[in-house]
């Protein structure tokens, strides 16, 4: 029998925070009031579930695990599905509305009473793959055409799923960013859309509605919760998801707002960079993260206004704890749900598990036997095949 391997360092940083209003102003209570109202009279939604893990909870020695499990969304696998679809229809808003001359509803949108403007106006994103079929299952509903730039790393399983809901699909070398700069430029040339979740100069509308999306998953943990988290352990990519859960959560706790914790993979920290720089900064992704949607070299300037001001941490952590987390949720401790997710959902619980193994670490993030950990389990599993080889790998012993 071997030894088992030494615990994983985690990179971590302590935010210089600067402290401000962006949790309300970036993104305003109408903001998530409107998306909400929208997203949550769509066919099919049901909230998702609050699941606790006491058992894991026990094992590492922190007082609660709340894993927020986004795989029922929608169908489509993912708390995506809450932005890009919203995202989309609000862009068809806007166009609609102009080429008829008067305000048009998205319920009008909905119901399809305008579809024949729609399919004249051609919606186009990058992504790493949930993002993409979340606008594609969007432009499905509501009957306009979808093009989706994906990088050479993004897994034919997830292009085949954004073709089903028919999306044209197109796949260029490069990285993540790069099909960001292709897209954007094509939409530019043709007269097309970008529904991004991702801001530059000049473009911030649709991913403040993606965000605003999100607020929804936000808002259904806030209703299930009698008391505030103390920790929130948040993925990074670009940062709309961290800061559009941030954002919620100040809105909705104040001041007993629980400390907001940013996960990234050590192969794609433009998040942790800009923490350690004091501003807005990228990086080159060298090699590709297993973590398919976290890899992103370029953060968000408007989810960056949010984050500057309420994080507290930025963790990095090695592609090596994400297998045995995958496989933690779905074989768990007695007592505790199994739970099937992704690569990039575990990212949070991946940092938690590290971190309690680390006095040090611990002592620097305020975690302890009282702390209650939230956690986004941002996907399930949208890529089969990559969950199979995941499982049928031997943890170390």
């Amino acid at each position: 029998m071997t030894n088992p391997p030494p615990p994983a360092r985690l990179g971590h940083i302590a935010a210089d925070r600067k402290r401000g209003d962006a949790a309300y102003r970036v993104l305003t209570p109408a903001d998530f009031a409107a998306a909400n109202a929208e997203i949550t009279a769509w066919a099919g939604y049901a909230p998702t579930p609050l699941l606790r893990l006491s058992a894991l909870a026990d094992r590492i020695g922190v007082a609660a695990i709340l894993y927020k499990h986004e795989g029922p969304r929608f169908g489509l696998g993912s708390f995506k599905a809450l932005g890009g679809s919203y995202a989309a229809l609000r862009v068809l808003q806007r166009e609609i509305s102009k080429r008829v001359g008067k305000e048009v509803s998205p319920a009008d949108i909905r119901a399809g009473k305008f579809r024949d403007e729609a399919a004249k106006i051609t919606l186009v994103s990058a992504t790493d793959g949930n993002h993409g079929r979340s606008l594609a299952w969007g432009c499905q509903r509501f009957g306009a055409p979808c093009r989706i730039y994906i990088h050479a790393e993004v897994s034919e399983g997830r292009a085949v799923a954004m073709r089903h809901l028919g999306a044209e699909v197109i796949r260029i070398d490069g990285d993540y960013d790069d099909s960001v700069d292709l897209a954007r430029d094509e939409a530019e040339e043709n007269g097309w859309f970008v529904v991004s979740d991702t801001s530059w100069p000049g473009y911030f509308q649709p991913p403040r509605d993606v965000m605003a999306g999100y607020g929804v998953m936000t808002r259904e943990i806030c209703q299930t919760m009698g008391e505030a988290p103390t920790h929130v352990f948040l993925q990074g990519g670009v940062g709309g998801l961290a800061a559009g859960v941030a954002a919620g959560l100040r809105q909705h706790w104040g001041g007993n707002s629980p400390r907001v914790v940013i996960v990234e993979p050590e192969l794609a920290a433009c998040l942790f960079e800009s923490a350690r720089m004091g501003t807005l900064t990228s990086v080159s992704i060298e090699k590709e993260t297993l973590m398919a949607g976290l890899s992103c070299g370029e953060p968000s300037p408007l989810a960056w206004k949010i984050l500057a001001e309420e994080a507290s941490d930025f963790l990095t952590i090695p592609d090596s704890l994400v297998a045995p987390t995958v496989r933690r949720l779905a074989r768990p401790l007695a007592g505790d749900p199994a739970i099937e997710a992704g690569e990039s959902a575990v990212a949070g619980l991946a940092a938690l598990i590290a971190a309690r193994a680390d006095a040090e670490l611990s002592s620097k993030l305020e975690l302890n036997m009282s702390s209650r950990v939230l956690l986004i389990g941002s996907e399930g599993v949208t890529d089969p095949e990559i969950f199979k080889a995941i499982m049928e790998e031997p943890d170390a012993v």
